[in-house]
């Protein structure tokens, strides 16, 4: 074999291995890319659903109150609730 083969050889196996290299980097930039939309996706889920859990308790606090209203109607017609 002589050094222009060699040479020859040498260079197509740093480019195989340059090649190897820049996909397994994709591969790596997509996989960081789609974790961090999934967890942007989880934040903006998490956040409606606090923004309901607030709605939620804020209308069962009415709720109490209008029944502790009722009751006292109740009470004050002679009544036991």
């Amino acid at each position: 074999m002589d050094a222009t083969t060699l040479g020859s050889v040498l260079a197509l196996a740093g480019v195989l291995s340059g090649a190897v290299v820049a996909y397994l980097g994709k591969r790596s930039e997509n996989a960081l890319s789609g974790y961090s939309s999934l967890t942007d996706n989880l934040q903006e889920e998490r956040d409606r659903l606090d923004r309901q859990l607030i709605e939620r308790d804020t209308k069962l606090a009415a709720q109490a109150d209008e029944i502790a209203r009722l009751r006292g109607i109740i009470i004050q017609l002679g009544g036991t609730p």
